[in-house]
C-alpha cells in the first residue's frame, strides 16, 4: 500500500529540495544569458530590415532594452525561491515578495533608460518624470528590504513550548508549497503561450501591460495563499502580536497587487507604502517578542 503520508515530503523533497534549488538556478541564468543575446539580436535583425515584426514595441527599439528579457527570467527564479522559502521561514516568505516587486521597477528601469529624453525638460516630460519616480524608489525599496531583513533576523526569546505542533505548521506550509509549485508553472506557461501567440498576430501588448504580465495574478495568488496561512495560524497561536502580524502582511500584499491596477507615480507610491507598512508590522512585532506573555506559543 501506498504510505500517503511520506507522498507530500516525496514530493517537496524532489521540486523543492537543496539539489533541485540548485539546478533550477544554473539553468534559468543560463536561460537568461541566452534568452539577452536572442534579443538583442531581433532588436537588431529589425534595425537593418532583415526581420519583420511590430517596430512600436518599446522593447525592441534599443539594445539597452535587452536587458528586460534576462531580468525576466531572474524574476521567475525569484518565484522559485519563493516557494521554496514558504516553510523554511515566514520572513524569508515575504522577503522574497519585497523583492520581486523592486527587481520588477529594475526591469522597468532598463526599458524606461533606452527611451529616455535627455533635455532640460526633463521635469516636463512626463516619461523622463516616471524614470526619476522609479529609480527614487528602488533605491528606497533596497534599503528598507535590509531594514526588514535585519529585522527579520533579529534573536528573541523562544517561546516553543510544544516542537510538534510547530512542525504539523511547517506540514501544512510544505503542502502549500508543493501545490503552488505545479499552479505557477502552469500560470507561466500559458502567460507565456498567450503572449506568444499574440506577438505572431502582430498584436503585441502596451508595454504595461507586459510589464505586469504573470505578476498580477501571481500577487492575487500570494494574497489567497497568505489568508490561508493567516486562518491555520490561528490553530496554533493566540497570541494578538502574531495574529497582527499575519494579517499585517497580507494587507502589505493587497498593497502591491493593487499597484498593478494603477500607473505612474500611485503605482510607485503603493509598493513603496507596501514595504514600509511591512517593516512597521514586523518591527512591532518584534518588541512584542522582547516581552513574551506566559504559555505563548509561536507557530
Amino acid at each position: 500500500m501506498i504510505n500517503t503520508k511520506s507522498i507530500i515530503p516525496s514530493i517537496f523533497g524532489l521540486f523543492l529540495s537543496d539539489k533541485t534549488r540548485a539546478i533550477a538556478e544554473n539553468i534559468i541564468l543560463k536561460l537568461a544569458l541566452l534568452s539577452f543575446f536572442i534579443h538583442l539580436a531581433i532588436i537588431y535583425l529589425i534595425k537593418f530590415d532583415f526581420l519583420a515584426l511590430p517596430q512600436n514595441s518599446e522593447l525592441l527599439t534599443n539594445p539597452i532594452s535587452a536587458v528586460y528579457t534576462p531580468f525576466s527570467f531572474i524574476l521567475i527564479y525569484e518565484v522559485y525561491l519563493l516557494i521554496y522559502y514558504l516553510p523554511k521561514s515566514f520572513t524569508t516568505y515575504i522577503t522574497k515578495q519585497y523583492e520581486i516587486i523592486t527587481l520588477i521597477i529594475i526591469r522597468k528601469l532598463f526599458k524606461d533608460l533606452a527611451a529616455l529624453e535627455v533635455s532640460a525638460n526633463w521635469f516636463e516630460i512626463k516619461g523622463d518624470l516616471q524614470f526619476t519616480y522609479d529609480l527614487l524608489a528602488s533605491l528606497l525599496l533596497f534599503y528598507l528590504i535590509f531594514l526588514f531583513q535585519k529585522q527579520g533576523k533579529q534573536k528573541t526569546i523562544p517561546q516553543i513550548s510544544n516542537q510538534s505542533i510547530i512542525d504539523k505548521f511547517v506540514k501544512k506550509k510544505k503542502l502549500i508549497a508543493v501545490i503552488l509549485v505545479p499552479l505557477f508553472f502552469i500560470m507561466a506557461s500559458y502567460t507565456l503561450i498567450d503572449w506568444s501567440a499574440g506577438a505572431s498576430s502582430n498584436k503585441l501588448p502596451s508595454f504595461e501591460s507586459v510589464n505586469n504580465l504573470f505578476f498580477d495574478q501571481f500577487f492575487t495568488v500570494l494574497i489567497l495563499v497568505d489568508v490561508v496561512l493567516l486562518l491555520i495560524s490561528f490553530f496554533y497561536t493566540d497570541q494578538f502580536h502574531k495574529i497582527i502580524r499575519n494579517s499585517g502582511f497580507v494587507i502589505s500584499t493587497i498593497l502591491i497587487r493593487m499597484s498593478f491596477g494603477v500607473s505612474g507615480l500611485i503605482s510607485t507610491i503603493l509598493i513603496v507604502v507596501a514595504v514600509l507598512f511591512g517593516l512597521a508590522i514586523i518591527a512591532i512585532h518584534n518588541k512584542y517578542e522582547k516581552n513574551p506573555l506566559p504559555n505563548g506559543i509561536n507557530p
